[in-house]
């Protein structure tokens, strides 16, 4: 491919060295030839009995507790798993990074205290669990109620919104509705699936930037019924959206046009003998509800 790399320090630049393998950065092939390369580390997961997600580089290692389990077996486990990985990557070129891998345990509240001494040595760390991870531009929280999401979009969003309405005066309706689909709407909109269900806290917080974005759009005053002013703009409030999309989940999954992960979690539902809901598209509900 005629690429070669060199080593500046300052104004000192090394010789030309020409590169025998990779692709370069922000190559279309570089994703799904690492995805290949890694392979291995799936495999390694699951020899351990561990389950797995993995989006280009960046790969998550679970396992469920189940109340009577035994933590400490579960530590060992995880910790062995973790050695192997290294171990794979360092014969393999690749180095995993002991300061981006984090812990963290989902649990309902009362049951968090029980866990608090849960840790991982890894590689000579001490690996304890944290408060709240990002994962895929998503912040979850040990009890997943999504306070520190909704805190992040919130925060993002008013920024946003400050900086549209300083140009306000000097664009037309049209132009603001396009900045605000393109730099509001759509982080309201990402991930909102997972917001299904939370505390009407949360959904109230999300609710109002939405409404002062509308505001924003249709120069409306703050004590306006906001209502009207959302039908006119064709938008949906946050909880009708959040369940909106999750519905969307559902029918793709139903008629075979979403991910095969995502349709092996829905089991329709078909009586033992005739009955007249055969036909109703309802479902099964998961085992463990």
């Amino acid at each position: 491919m005629n690429r070669t790399q060199r080593v500046a320090i300052g104004s000192v630049q090394s010789e030309d060295i020409k590169l025998d393998f990779g692709v370069p950065q922000g190559s279309v092939l570089g994703l799904k030839l690492y995805c290949i390369f890694a392979k291995p580390v799936g495999e390694i997961c699951r020899r351990h009995g561990m389950s797995y997600h993995s989006y280009t580089d960046d790969t998550q290692v679970y396992q469920i507790i189940r109340p009577q389990g035994d933590c400490c077996n579960l530590s060992k486990h995880l910790e062995k798993c973790l050695s192997d990985i290294g171990d794979w990557m360092s014969a393999n070129m690749l180095k995993l990074n002991e300061d981006k891998t984090e812990l963290i345990i989902f649990a309902l509240k009362h049951q968090l205290k029980h866990l608090s001494d849960f840790r991982l040595t890894f590689d000579g760390t001490v690996l304890s669990d944290v408060s709240c991870v990002k994962n895929l531009g998503m912040y979850f929280d040990k009890t997943i109620i999504m306070e520190h999401q909704a805190s992040a979009i919130t925060k993002a969003c008013f920024y946003q919104i400050r900086n549209i309405g300083r140009i306000r005066s000097l664009i037309s309706v049209e132009a603001c509705k396009t900045l605000v689909c393109s730099l509001v709407t759509s982080r309201l909109d990402y991930g909102n699936a997972l917001l299904y269900g939370t505390n009407t806290n949360i959904i109230s917080k999300l609710q109002w930037v939405q409404s002062t974005a509308a505001r924003l759009i249709t120069q409306k005053r703050k004590f306006d019924s906001i209502t009207s002013v959302l039908i006119s703009l064709h938008w949906l409030p946050i909880h009708y959206r959040c369940q909106y999309k999750l519905l969307l989940y559902v029918y793709k999954a139903q008629h075979g046009k979403a991910p095969s992960y995502l349709q092996d979690l829905i089991t329709p539902y078909k009586p033992s003998r005739s009955l007249r809901s055969e036909n109703s598209m309802l479902l099964h509900p998961p085992n463990d509800v």
